[in-house]
């Protein structure tokens, strides 16, 4: 018996990539993952001082975890190691998707960006993004 990998979002991903074609898209831009990369699922919760941003990364460890802030955009990146050895073990199916991920996320103006912070704790990722108080409109008055 062989070994199959099943994606049950290819159909979606199949799509995704001649939709990004047509257009002229990379595939990075379009929001497609790269070959044999996968997307973690996220939730976004607003919160009354901040944002948080759950991700589910099971297997990656935390020092293979990169995110970033640039123009207003937070970019989460990792990757789930893959091993050899993992394919000489006898699997006859195999299901979690290994490789890199990417995902990018644009962010309100109204955030701290000094004071972001991250923490893995059993393979869920929380980002925290606090929250800063919108400059009030002012008047100036002219001499």
């Amino acid at each position: 018996m062989s070994s199959i990998h099943y994606e049950p979002v290819s159909l979606f991903n199949q799509l995704n990539n001649e939709i990004s074609h047509l257009f002229n898209i990379p595939r990075t831009q379009a929001g497609a993952r790269p070959e044999r990369g996968w997307l973690p699922a996220v939730d976004i919760r607003e919160e009354a001082e901040r944002y948080v941003l759950i991700a589910d990364i099971p297997g990656v460890d935390r020092k293979d975890i990169e995110i970033t802030l640039e123009k207003g955009v937070l970019t989460v990146r990792g990757e789930r190691p893959t091993s050899d050895e993992d394919q000489r073990n006898g699997y006859r199916r195999r299901e979690r998707v290994q490789g890199s991920f990417m995902r990018r996320f644009t962010l309100p103006e109204t955030v701290d960006t000094a004071n972001i912070s991250a923490t893995v704790r059993d393979g869920v990722l929380e980002v925290g993004i606090p929250k800063q108080a919108r400059p009030e409109p002012r008047k100036v008055t002219v001499n």
